[in-house]
């Protein structure tokens, strides 16, 4: 068990305290306290390496199937014994210019919390550190820790989406740029990126009613007094949802306009290529009326007939040429 367990400590006014080194004894020690709790955080765990959790805090079986099962939608359960919120942390490679998703789940009880995390891109060590660092915000219990946990995982999907649209500015760039040797490979990247975002939107949009409770509904082991602060979070959490879905429609109207690009230069290069293919055709036809086996035709026997002709074909394309230029075909 000591494997998945990232933390566990008792907190007793706020202050991490030297606790038991059993899970049992040291719930039991919170239990007796009228203003302490556990906090342990868990990495994805095992059924079996779980089971220990779920008989000493007593967690639904229902909740605890979600926490080991990752892949869950954000949400918030209420059960009889404990709150179960499902978090989605985001990350973003800058490098490789990829959203991936972690999981976080929550519970919290009178006198405990539990954090199970699934990936390495949750927060937790460092939201753990910052409120130890801050003993007025722990002394209001688990509900300080939800607070802490669900406000860390929002201010990051504003820092990804802050990310994203720096690299849809130097996109954007490339799409209106002359189109060089990688044009074929813009629509691609476009499309990846529209793909990194819709990701990023499955992990944000459904945390919204899930904020949106706990910023106003009386739920068991949330204390009313946390409402503000978790309204806070929800305003954040709308803003990123706002500037996300601000990026889908700027790379649906990139991807548009890359498209019409696309079919202007085609268009262009079509009318270079008649225009040539019209320039080659005249100077064929002749040749080859002048190229069958006919006994009388015009100034076939005549000594100027031959550069007459090939002087007509050359005035005939020079012609062409002067027309299709003046006209922005060549």
């Amino acid at each position: 068990m000591a494997c998945v367990i990232v933390d566990c400590a008792i907190y007793r006014h706020g202050e991490r305290a030297e606790g038991p080194a059993e899970l049992s004894d040291a719930l039991e020690a919170a239990r007796a306290e009228g203003e302490s709790f556990v906090w342990i955080g868990l990495y994805e765990p095992t059924e079996k390496e779980f089971d220990l959790v779920t008989s000493e805090f007593g967690l639904h079986p229902l909740a605890v199937e979600d926490a080991l099962n990752a892949h869950q939608r954000p949400k918030l359960e209420v059960y009889d014994d404990s709150l179960f919120l499902v978090l989605k942390p985001v990350v973003y490679d800058d490098a490789r210019d990829t959203v991936t998703t972690d999981e976080v789940m929550v519970f919290i009880g009178n006198c405990f919390v539990v954090t199970v995390r699934h990936g390495e891109g949750s927060p937790l060590g460092e939201v753990r550190r910052r409120l130890e660092r801050d003993p007025g915000m722990l002394r209001h219990g688990p509900t300080a820790v939800l607070y802490a946990v669900c406000d860390a995982v929002v201010d990051h999907y504003t820092d990804v989406a802050i990310l994203l649209h720096a690299d849809l500015d130097e996109l954007e760039a490339e799409v209106f740029a002359p189109l060089g040797e990688d044009v074929r490979h813009t629509a691609s990247r476009i499309y990846s990126f529209k793909r990194q975002v819709v990701e990023f939107r499955r992990a944000m949009l459904p945390l919204v009613e899930p904020m949106a409770r706990l910023s106003g509904t009386e739920l068991p082991f949330v204390d009313e007094k946390s409402w503000p602060f978790f309204r806070d979070v929800s305003d954040h959490l709308a803003r990123a949802n706002e500037s996300v879905e601000g990026l889908d429609r700027l790379l649906s109207d990139i991807l548009s306009a890359h498209l019409a690009q696309m079919g202007v230069q085609q268009n262009d290069d079509m009318r270079k290529i008649s225009a040539w293919a019209a320039m080659a055709a005249v100077p064929t036809m002749i040749a080859g009326v002048y190229g069958m086996n006919f006994t009388h035709m015009p100034e076939l026997r005549q000594p100027w007939g031959y550069p007459v002709v090939v002087a007509l074909m050359a005035g005939l394309v020079a012609w062409l040429y002067r027309l299709f230029k003046r006209r922005g075909w060549l």
